[in-house]
């Protein structure tokens, strides 16, 4: 797992541009700590950070491959998980192979099949090649956008990246955001608009996107999307076949050549990978396998149960580790280190998250870094089989269910901001054009039809900020987090199975845990959802209470002119663990608006954001 940079513009020599391509690939060395590379021509420069995973010695990078008279050269983040899949089609083409990365096989299949390659890929993926003999530079990002890869256009330039911090390495590329920008950090935020870079003249490549630049211009369009179709299987042989696809997934995705572990929280999702890879591990390795938790100091004393966190995760891990005989450790995150974090999570980021939400994530990968390079975690599995609240209750309004409590949130928002961004029409807007592009099946019941645009809301607004947090957090400190449940296959075959099987039981998750039976206990099979956790300790409110009070009373602070100053020190001044503030999914509640808002702050500053 690595970072990737580039620099390609036809109209200019670039050789005497080293300085540049490095400087954009040093901001990505959290990203990859193990080696670093460039390639450098009269048109191209690419740069790459590598996380060592998969032959260690063979695949360093950008590679380059010679091959019919014509010349190629990758620079590539990410893990095919069908590797060996390839190779062998590749080999019967007539393709040898000097070692068995990943990287090497890419690099083939894209000389073999061009940008037809992306079809034959299952895995997570952001790369870039350069087609000498073409002049062109093909760029591809994986189906579920688990790797990221933003890009500006700047005169005839492209410039592209990880991660936005790479390309503000760049002369050309400065941290401007305007009202659109402005809309998504606090309107949208922390989620984004897909392809949305919030900075000015930035971009993200869609999920399931490729784009090519050449001396014609800059072209970029879908190469997968989801196809809404009938479901001809019934119940038992659905949940075989998602039985199947699960294992299977997980399987794939145990290959590494560097220790490997799970992130375990005894819930159903990330229960189920640990077991399926612990009967690998026993069976196929011999060995006993690593899992790893994160608790937070006083939280047996200070844990609030309620609808979305009903039991704390502490005695469901015990159960776990003592049913697989895993070898476990638990970090126990304290107030300080979550507070202090905050503002690293949003350099990891790059732009304001999900508060603490992402600052003990990354507290916990610096941690397991300690033990591992590569894990598995259980994120997804509530968006693509239905875990969240609301797929079975009655939303109020039609706007993202996460995001119930607009209102909520613009309160603290400055009446000239207000003016300006238009926020309800920004968000009705977005929203509206997310349900313009649900696939639709002249199949479907209305109820059918409504629960197919909830996924599609979940599978392409929600889930991409937990795959960015999973991403960044765990990216910035050299550990690489796989996500099975993010499997192109599952993800496609679960699309067309109806909402009466999904609900199995009238359960979240329904299907899932039924296809599970034998894998698990019954209880944690059946055990209900519950969240990443978080801190339930008072003090930590009190902390954020005095970091905002800092902050409104430093007249240089520059969220000031953005925010009503009032209302924020209402909220700070009057906030107790109760008050209930639920304006962004399930985690982030009053404590995390305040966090939000610190994060902001610190962003604009660090960042040297201006607004245009």
């Amino acid at each position: 797992m690595c970072g990737i940079a580039g620099w390609i513009d036809f109209s200019r020599n670039l050789k005497e541009e080293r300085a540049v391509i490095e400087a954009m690939t040093g901001t990505l060395s959290r990203r990859g700590p193990d080696a670093e590379g460039c390639y450098i021509s009269d048109h191209v420069l690419f740069g790459h950070r590598r996380l060592a995973v998969i032959d260690i010695e063979g695949g360093v990078q950008p590679m380059a491959l010679s091959k019919d008279g014509n010349h190629y050269v990758l620079t590539y983040n990410g893990e095919l998980y069908n590797t060996e899949d390839i190779r062998s089609l590749l080999l019967e083409r007539g393709h040898r192979f000097n070692g068995w990365s990943d990287t090497e096989v890419l690099l083939h299949a894209y000389a073999e099949w061009g940008d037809g390659c992306v079809q034959y890929l299952n895995g997570i993926f952001a790369f870039a090649v350069w087609d000498a003999q073409n002049q062109r530079v093909f760029l591809a990002r994986d189906r579920m956008g688990i790797k990221p890869l933003f890009y500006a256009l700047r005169g005839s330039s492209l410039v592209f990246g990880s991660e936005l911090k790479a390309l503000f390495k760049h002369p050309n590329v400065k941290p401007v955001i305007g009202d659109e920008g402005l809309a998504e950090v606090f309107a949208i935020g922390p989620a984004r608009t897909p392809g949305h870079g919030v900075f000015s003249d930035i971009f993200e490549l869609k999920p399931g996107w490729s784009a090519v630049f050449s001396r014609g211009g800059f072209s970029a369009a879908p190469y997968w999307e989801l196809k809404s179709d009938s479901h001809p299987d019934d119940f038992d042989t659905t949940a075989e076949t998602v039985r199947f696809l699960v294992t299977d997934s997980v399987r794939r995705q145990l290959v590494s050549d560097v220790p490997l572990c799970v992130l375990l929280s005894g819930g159903l999702d990330s229960s189920a990978i640990a077991a399926i890879t612990a009967e690998v591990y026993r069976k196929e390795m011999g060995m006993t396998l690593r899992t790893y938790s994160v608790d937070y100091v006083d939280n047996d004393k200070n844990f609030r149960p309620n609808a979305f966190q009903p039991n704390p995760d502490a005695p469901w891990v015990e159960r776990m580790v003592a049913f697989l005989k895993t070898e476990h450790k638990t970090l126990y995150i304290d107030t300080p280190e979550l507070t202090e974090a905050l503002y690293d999570a949003v350099i990891a980021r790059d732009l304001p998250g999900m508060a603490d939400i992402d600052s003990s994530l990354l507290l916990m990968s610096v941690w397991v870094k300690q033990y591992a390079t590569v894990g598995l975690s259980g994120e997804c599995a509530d968006e693509v089989f239905g875990g969240y609240p609301w797929f079975y209750r009655r939303m109020e309004s039609e706007t993202f269910p996460w995001a119930q409590h607009l209102d909520r949130r613009l309160a603290v928002l400055s009446p000239e901001l207000r003016a300006r961004i238009r926020p309800e029409e920004y968000v009705r807007a977005r929203y509206d054009e997310a349900m313009g592009e649900v696939p639709v099946f002249d199949g479907d019941s209305p109820e059918e039809a409504q629960k197919r645009a909830l996924f599609y809301l979940n599978l392409t607004r929600w889930m991409p900020t937990l795959i960015d947090r999973k991403d960044r957090m765990s990216m910035y400190t050299g550990l690489e987090l796989r996500v099975p449940y993010c499997d192109h296959r599952i993800v496609e075959y679960v699309w067309n199975i109806p909402w009466s099987m999904k609900f199995y039981k009238e359960r979240e998750k329904g299907l899932l845990r039924h296809a599970l039976t034998g894998l698990l206990p019954e209880d944690v099979l059946w055990r209900k959802k519950s969240p990443f956790p978080k801190t339930h300790n008072p003090n930590y409110i009190d902390v954020l209470r005095g970091l905002t009070h800092a902050m409104l009373g430093d007249s240089n602070a520059p969220i000031l002119p953005f925010i009503d100053v009032g209302a924020v020190k209402t909220l700070a001044d009057t906030m107790t663990p109760d008050t209930n503030i639920p304006w962004f999914g399930q985690l982030m509640n009053a404590p995390q608006m305040l966090a939000y808002l610190l994060q902001i702050n610190f962003w604009m500053k660090h960042y040297g954001v201006t607004i245009s």
